[in-house]
């Protein structure tokens, strides 16, 4: 495992809230990270960065809370991002971007996620610190409001299930508990998640949906949980090692029925490759000196993939998984 530190030409304190990057990484070395002072895009890995929304002219700091990269970026060239009342979309690979406000009171955007199938049913979620959940089926272009059922509409997480196409699954983790929708979030209801074990800060689903449809939740102050049926029943997972935040969690597939996953915990950055059973300490990460706030692993969580992550003080570091 080896690590270095990308160029940063920002300000200090300039907290990094999400990272994304292209599937396609290897190839194109596109990634993006959305910080305090907006979004800025790196063509060449992480080793330079520019602010991706110059095209737009801001006349001040568009605080950027979110960022997602389409599962088919090689076709479609999207790209989602979030932050305080509105969604900003491009369809060009974030050299140029559409605003699209949200209802006022404006809220903030905390998660964006996009169908597994996105490519033909052209559909994102938004998740909001003040408005629930927004749906849409056209790529970004419009969203609604589909709170029915959802009972604290503080959303701080969201996960798509990898058959959403067939079973329309996802959570939502809010400030107070665990919800699911089986309607593509037409409707939601509670999952049977202890109240006393909110807020939840993170959710994964394993790729692997036909056997039984596993459900890690990262919560605030009670680690990490893992449902081996689809937010029914829940145990608790690497409880040696999550004492308290666990605020990211990736999910990968290297072996059939074994996904690997990464956890970004108070304690550090950790991963297992058998699916929670054992889990192993990021060496070069516990070695740094800076708080980690984002993740992401454009191509997987294999040995060797390169992973992105944000930190508090605006640096974005890169390591060897």
């Amino acid at each position: 495992m080896g690590s270095s530190q990308l160029s940063e030409p920002f300000e200090e304190q300039d907290t990094v809230y999400a990272v994304a990057a292209a599937p396609d990484d290897a190839a194109r070395g596109l990634c993006f990270a959305a910080r305090t002072s907006g979004l800025y895009r790196s063509r060449d890995g992480g080793a330079s960065w520019e602010p991706a929304y110059a095209t737009l002219n801001p006349q001040a700091e568009l605080v950027t809370s979110a960022v997602a990269v389409s599962p088919h970026f090689a076709h479609d060239q999207l790209v989602l991002a979030g932050g305080s009342g509105g969604i900003l979309r491009s369809d060009d690979g974030g050299a140029s971007w559409r605003a699209i406000l949200l209802p006022t009171p404006a809220p903030l955007v905390t998660c964006l996620v996009f169908s597994p199938n996105c490519a033909a049913d052209h559909t994102a979620f938004a998740a909001t610190m003040q408005d629930g959940v927004y749906r849409s089926v056209d790529g970004g272009q419009t969203w609604v409001r589909w709170n029915f059922g959802l009972f604290d509409l503080r959303v701080l997480a969201l996960a798509v299930a990898a058959d959403y196409v067939t079973s329309e699954t996802l959570f939502a983790g809010t400030e107070t508990g665990l919800y699911v929708s089986r309607n593509g979030g037409r409707a939601w209801q509670p999952a049977a998640f202890g109240e006393e074990l909110a807020p939840v800060l993170s959710l994964a689903l394993a790729p692997d949906a036909g056997r039984g449809g596993r459900v890690w939740a990262g919560t605030e102050s009670a680690g990490l949980w893992l449902s081996a049926d689809r937010g029914r029943t829940w145990a608790r997972c690497g409880a040696e090692l999550f004492g308290e935040s666990v605020n990211a969690l990736l999910v990968g597939q290297e072996t059939p029925g074994a996904p690997a996953i990464l956890a970004l915990a108070t304690e550090g950055l950790f991963i297992s490759r058998d699916g929670g059973a054992t889990w192993h300490a990021h060496p070069e990460t516990q070695a740094t000196a800076v708080e980690l706030t984002a993740v992401a692993a454009p191509a997987g969580l294999g040995r060797g993939a390169a992973l992105f992550a944000g930190t508090d003080t605006g640096a974005v570091l890169r390591f060897t998984i």
